[in-house]
């Protein structure tokens, strides 16, 4: 009965606890320090109550992140500041790190293109280092963002880190999302960011890099980051992209690997190889490979300094594949039916070589199947599609030539397509058919 009256007593109030330091990031402190007073004599409650003060959420302390965090293998020690922006960053010591290029990439899960090289019992027991080492610094930078412009397609990120110099890095990478967004998401992808681990944990994946490496578990959705592979943002990129892959798709979204390039009033997508896509990256809307068809309209996966305030464009006017054969086989221009669209896209033919859906880069998509949804995109949109060769014999077309092509296509009445001979279509079947078990029957040379 007493213990009622005094609980009664203690929730109409508008006092409270004082909390210690160490109850600020551990609240089950906090719990245990509310049941013994709740045993104390009412006298002594009542005795002390104006000297007690309530502990209120300020900058660097918010409940609701605290036990996210710790959701995820994160303990606050002192403060986590979540948001911040790039002035503030840089009033925590935030700089702006070197770039770096090149760093090991590690990747487990459900992944085609490259072989798994993690264990899940690797991936766990770095995890768990990397958790514990940021829990052991005195404060938390967190940042939320997303992969992916459009917000009904997009892939939610929450990166925890524990330097605001890796958290201003991959500012400039995310797009914003509205506040909570990542809270309220249902799969949001989780990157922790450990620059002051020993460099010897990266011994237990078989990594060499003494500068840090990069290391991703897609069934997790997690990402980590330890020394200064914050800096290689090619390889962030390459990562993040295989793992936002299955979240984007079961969202309605196609990820590509595609560039946007905007001509007047047109909007077109570009699958081209990679030195001949960043011989004309001045001219495109981003450098970076990845884009999400959707039916709301095509949006770039990363942020661009060139994208300005659009961050979601309209459905393509064109699809443009950029093929090389220099054997003069494959027409300069010409235009393509949806079936052969998927066809060429899924073999990515460069010069005797075949790339399939235009990209070398760790993935979680099956070319197949990737391939099997552009049809479908192509045909529920009828976006028109066209073939250009950019390696005619001696001839290589690249760089503003390139663009210019790819610009008078769309005003131009191209011929259909249709090899110049050769056993180029026999080459197409063979690789193909060794590769790939079963093709749709729209799919055609």
């Amino acid at each position: 009965m007493m213990r009622n009256i005094v609980l009664k007593r203690l929730l109409q109030s508008s006092s409270s606890f004082t909390r210690s330091p160490s109850s600020r990031s551990n609240p089950f402190l906090l719990s245990s320090r509310c049941y013994a007073v709740l045993y104390r004599p009412i006298w002594e409650v009542e005795a002390k109550s104006k000297a007690v003060v309530f502990p209120r959420e300020g900058p660097g302390f918010s409940y609701g992140l605290n036990w996210a965090l710790a959701g995820k293998g994160v303990i606050v020690k002192d403060k986590a500041f979540q948001n911040l922006e790039p002035s503030e960053l840089k009033q925590k010591g935030a700089t702006i790190a070197e770039s770096l290029s090149g760093l090991p990439v590690h990747v487990r899960g459900s992944i085609v293109k490259g072989a798994s090289e993690l264990s899940k019992g690797q991936f766990d027991k770095l995890l768990k280092q990397v958790t514990s080492k940021i829990s052991s610094i005195s404060n938390v930078f967190v940042h939320d963002g997303a992969i992916g412009s459009s917000p009904k397609c997009d892939a939610k990120v929450r990166v925890i880190s524990d330097c605001p110099s890796a958290v201003l890095s991959l500012s400039n990478v995310l797009w914003k999302t509205p506040t909570r967004a990542v809270s309220h998401d249902s799969c949001p992808l989780t990157v922790y960011v450990a620059t002051s681990i020993s460099s010897g944990v990266g011994k237990n994946i078989g990594s060499k890099g003494n500068k840090g490496f990069v290391a991703a578990d897609i069934e997790r959705s997690s990402l980590i980051l330890c020394g200064k592979a914050f800096s290689d943002t090619n390889g962030i990129k390459e990562a993040l992209a295989a793992l936002s892959g299955p979240i984007i798709s079961s969202r309605g979204g196609l990820p590509l690997p595609a560039r946007l390039l905007v001509s007047g009033d047109s909007v077109i997508l570009l699958f081209a190889p990679e030195e001949t896509i960043q011989s004309c990256a001045d001219s495109l809307v981003s450098a970076d490979a990845g884009v999400i068809l959707s039916s709301q309209g095509v949006a770039p996966y990363f942020q661009s300094g060139k994208v300005g305030g659009l961050n979601l464009f309209k459905l393509p006017a064109a699809v443009v594949l950029a093929s090389s054969d220099s054997s003069g086989v494959i027409p300069s221009v010409s235009r393509l039916s949806p079936g052969q669209a998927a066809y060429h896209f899924l073999a990515g033919y460069q010069n005797g070589k075949f790339t399939p859906a235009y990209s070398n880069c760790p993935s979680s998509t099956d070319p197949l199947e990737l391939a099997k949804a552009f049809l479908s995109k192509l045909q529920e949109n009828q976006i028109s599609s066209f073939l250009i060769n950019v390696n005619e014999g001696e001839k290589n077309i690249t760089g503003k030539d390139l663009v210019k092509l790819v610009e008078s296509t769309l005003s131009k009445n191209s011929p259909t397509f249709q090899a110049k001979g050769g056993d180029l279509q026999e080459k197409y079947k063979s690789f193909l058919s060794g590769k790939f078990q079963e093709l749709p029957e729209e799919f055609s040379f």
